[in-house]
């Protein structure tokens, strides 16, 4: 079955099927890895709370004892017609690679085998293993896009039986998309604090979150775009201090530059002003940075959005494989962009 392309995934999640033998979910959204594992192994319709139904393993653990997957995958149930075995924390175990290889080319009738793993290459052997695999099926898992955090802000809000405003859902929206948990948790926090009320505004979100200028992910990215040198340092050092992690701040920077991109592509090739572009955009601009947004599509170009988007997707590489560098490294590019756009606003 190889592998489902992004976008499908939820789809294919919501059809009743028979479970695939062996299935790999991986990326960098470990929330979302664990989200989607959770709502196949409900799609397997054994009982989760049940040990003789579901065995969860450690990856770690099964690469220092080749052929343990193995064994229990071919153990006959006692107790249920057939078990789940699922694995946690898979990479780049050489091991697990193996026995999943082996699995593959010939499954139990009786088993199900569901691994959530981390960002894996195109080359890991775990990956090549279930995705040319006929009896295997790879889900990747990326930070959530604009349309997928609106989809969990939907979701939470129609349990709830409420309502959000559209500037406080744009204000909501551009805090969230890091972490599927993280994000969904958030949300349930609004829910809870908003409780009675039918409509969640721009006021609720700033009330809970506190001073969201201090410690916002975006005031550290806007400064940035906005060439504010003096006021990225400050909010930059205040994300780290506080505990914030790297990639919540890239990944909001190359959301921001790809859409500036998008519309300073539309703006070149239609001959629009950059107001029109801002005004036409969808989603909508934040009304608070409508103006900063046109601004930064009159100083940048097409090629230099694109030069910058490379520089921030080699940022996070880096700090993947060196997490002890990942906030001097993170700093170091933004501060680029901010001394870029600085120095573009004054010509």
């Amino acid at each position: 079955m190889a592998q489902l392309k992004a976008h499908e995934i939820d789809s294919w999640l919501a059809k009743a099927r028979p479970p695939t033998p062996v299935v790999l979910i991986y990326g960098p959204d470990r929330g979302l890895v664990s989200e989607r594992a959770q709502r196949y192994a409900v799609l397997s319709g054994l009982a989760l709370d049940d040990p003789f139904s579901v065995v969860r393993l450690e990856a770690g653990e099964l690469d220092k004892d080749p052929g343990r997957l193995l064994d229990e995958a071919n153990t006959i149930p006692m107790f249920a017609g057939r078990r789940l075995l699922w694995v946690k924390n898979g990479g780049a175990q050489k091991t697990l690679a193996d026995d999943v290889k082996t699995l593959c080319k010939d499954p139990p009738a009786d088993c199900l085998v569901l691994i959530e793993a981390g960002d894996l290459k195109k080359s890991a052997p775990l990956r090549t293993a279930v995705e040319a695999a006929t009896a295997g099926l790879a889900m990747p898992c990326y930070a959530d896009d604009a349309r997928s955090v609106d989809a969990v802000i939907d979701d939470e809000l129609g349990k709830a039986g409420m309502a959000i405003d559209p500037e406080a859902r744009q204000l909501l929206r551009r805090s969230l998309g890091g972490d599927r948990m993280a994000s969904r948790a958030e949300v349930q926090k609004l829910v809870l604090y908003c409780m009675g009320e039918t409509a969640i505004t721009v006021d609720d979100i700033r009330a809970l979150t506190g001073d969201v200028s201090a410690l916002s992910v975006d005031e550290t990215v806007n400064a940035a775009i906005d060439g504010n040198i003096a006021g990225f340092d400050a909010a930059f050092a205040r994300q780290a201090t506080s505990g914030g992690q790297t990639y919540p701040v890239l990944s909001a920077a190359m959301r921001q530059m790809q859409s500036l991109h998008m519309m300073r592509g539309a703006m070149e090739a239609e001959r629009r002003s950059a107001s029109a572009m801002v005004a036409a955009a969808r989603p909508p601009v934040f009304y608070q940075r409508k103006k900063a947004v046109e601004d930064a599509l009159e100083r940048w170009d097409s090629e230099g959005l694109a030069r910058v988007l490379t520089r921030l997707q080699d940022t996070v590489l880096q700090t993947r494989r060196r997490p002890d560098l990942a906030t001097a490294l993170a700093r170091q590019a933004l501060l680029g962009i901010a001394v870029e756009s600085a120095r573009r606003s004054r010509r």
